[in-house]
């Protein structure tokens, strides 16, 4: 159907009831695009309409050069995302009515790159689509068929117009987009060749505007890095770069209050995503694999093994299946160590801040006045150095407190009024006159469980499941919660939105009884890896961005009664 079409059929229903809105369901050419109305909003109070609008590739006309590869091509979708964000919220309740009526929406944008549902370009023709959401107008709940006509007639066609067509982006701005996935990418590659973890660039800037703005702040520092760890690369289009490497190992950052160290470690965070020319960390690049580590207390565990640091629980506890619906500080961080394990992670953040005490150390003192054979928690610091020479995890460790993990500390960097400055040598020297080392623990010598997952077969055959998203801090299932608050590396809510809709789909497809949850996970994030939202049966979603493997464990190994671990 053409798009006079679409025009009769508001004609046709104006002044009557709300769902006549629903006759207007279907696709609708519009010559340069297709605009497809996938669903219907039941009153203007409601959560507003599902649209999208769909351009072929040889209208588009952005160069293939810009999405053959899949790092240009999620750039590029940002790139778009953010124009058309930016010109469709200035026409945003421009139209008059009730409840929701006029408002127009899509996905906002934060600093960093994702993957997002709500723009898609085909890598094989340079299609393109956008879903959007639009309140349709209504004076109470009878349709007003002119201001939805105005909205779809000459607001969408300019917001298209200035934002779809590569004829709307200078040559110039988008050829830096390409350029810079290239070359962040590029960092990335030379972070496995050179053994190192993470990188910050000088110039960077790390501090942020405010607790509520991811934004840079204006007249911050730039970050240089100390000469000792500096390290320079040949980047493909930038050339050369110079910043600091932090190498393979264990990391300590330490210094005085408020001189930057929760900045740095932030910063590495946060360096498992791209960020936007312009944020200031768009050179900082993190191993992809990195999680952070903290406490959890009130988490539920299931089954999970981790006698690697908490053994001999009074009254005979299971440690190497352990379980609780409330676990304290250490055993929560214990859990969250090991299912990071599982998950894959070549690196563990920590801030001494957010840690449990008793996990991350017991000094000498302590250890002479309750002998380690009543101590049933085996510190962090007993196994950082075999977690790395054995296992190949590396540590960045934020301290402020304790001196203890000078001894066990590959680089030791200080920040001072935010620059980093390298004192390995210097904490090296004073440590070894103290003469208080505290001593490794023996070698870890358990097995891999195979923890089978079992989803609840209520859920399996409901087909009316009813979800709720709270932000970053989890989502609910038919009133069940899964909290996911502490899970720090969700930087957006629609990363929450995809992990609600992969637990439904797992629930109902890969849950099986048999399989055990890393086989589960593996198997669901290749196919993420290879059909993106459509894996998940969630292509008409507008609302999604795609979390990591790492999430995707963390997601469910949160579950309390949703699922079960055996």
């Amino acid at each position: 159907m053409n798009s006079s079409h679409l025009r009769d059929i508001l004609k046709r229903i104006d002044h009557k009831g709300y769902p006549a809105y629903k006759d207007t369901k279907g696709r609708y050419d519009f010559g340069k695009y297709v605009l497809c109305i996938n669903h219907v909003q039941g009153d203007p109070f409601a959560s507003p309409s599902k649209l999208s609008v769909q351009v072929k590739g040889s209208v588009a006309g952005f160069d293939e050069h810009l999405y053959d590869e899949k790092h240009r091509r999620i750039a590029l979708q940002d790139h778009i995302l953010r124009r058309f964000f930016n010109i469709i919220s200035e026409y945003s309740f421009k139209a008059k009515g009730s409840g929701k009526s006029g408002l127009i929406s899509v996905s906002r944008p934060s600093q960093e790159i994702l993957e997002r549902s709500a723009v898609c370009i085909n890598e094989n023709d340079g299609s393109l689509t956008v879903s959007f959401r639009v309140g349709f107008p209504a004076k109470g709940r009878t349709v007003m068929s002119d201001e939805l006509i105005k909205i779809l007639f000459d607001f969408l066609p300019e917001c298209v117009e200035k934002s779809l067509f590569s004829k709307a982006y200078k040559p110039e701005d988008l050829k830096c987009v390409a350029d810079l996935a290239d070359d962040q990418l590029y960092i990335r590659n030379e972070l496995v060749k050179r053994n190192l973890k993470a990188f910050v660039a000088d110039g960077a800037i790390l501090p942020r505007q405010s607790g509520i703005s991811d934004r840079p702040m204006k007249n911050a520092c730039a970050f240089k890095s100390p000469e000792s760890l500096a390290v320079t690369m040949e980047l493909p289009h930038k050339g050369p770069i110079r910043g600091m490497g932090i190498p393979a190992g264990v990391t300590l950052i330490v210094g005085g209050g408020y001189h930057g160290k929760s900045t740095l470690l932030k910063a590495l965070e946060l360096g498992v995503y791209n960020h936007i020319k312009g944020d200031g960390r768009e050179y900082v690049i993190t191993d992809a694999t990195a999680v952070k580590l903290r406490a959890e207390d009130g988490r539920s565990v299931q089954n999970t093994d981790i006698s690697m640091f908490i053994r001999n629980l009074p009254n005979g506890r299971d440690t190497v299946r352990f379980s609780t619906e409330d676990a304290s500080g250490s055993t929560s961080q214990a859990a969250c160590t090991v299912e990071a394990m599982e998950a894959g992670a070549g690196l563990f953040l920590i801030d001494e801040d957010t840690s449990a005490t008793n996990f991350m150390i017991r000094d000498e003192l302590m250890q002479r006045v309750v002998h380690k054979d009543e101590e049933p928690i085996i510190p962090f610091i007993g196994r950082v150095r075999e977690l790395y020479e054995k296992r190949g995890i590396s540590t960045v460790l934020v301290a402020g407190s304790s001196g203890a993990y000078f001894y066990e500390a590959d680089i030791v960097i200080q920040m001072k009024e935010y620059m980093p400055f390298d004192i390995t040598d210097e904490a090296k020297e004073k440590a070894s006159s103290m003469g208080d080392r505290i001593h490794a623990e023996e070698e870890f010598t358990g097995k891999d469980i195979k923890r089978i997952v079992k989803a609840s077969d209520s859920l399996k055959r409901n087909d009316r499941i009813k979800t709720k998203v709270f932000g970053t801090d989890g989502f609910s299932v038919n009133r069940e919660e899964v909290e996911l608050r502490f899970v720090e590396k969700l930087t957006d809510d629609e990363q929450t939105n995809a992990l609600c809709s992969i637990l439904l789909y797992m629930i109902r497809n890969v849950f099986d009884g048999e399989k055990g949850l890393k086989e589960c996970a593996d198997e669901l994030a290749v196919r993420l890896e290879k059909e993106s939202f459509s894996a998940i049966k969630a292509a008409g979603e507008d609302n999604l961005a795609m979390p990591r493997k790492q999430e995707i464990y963390a997601m469910i190994n949160r579950c309390r009664h949703l699922i079960s671990i055996k």
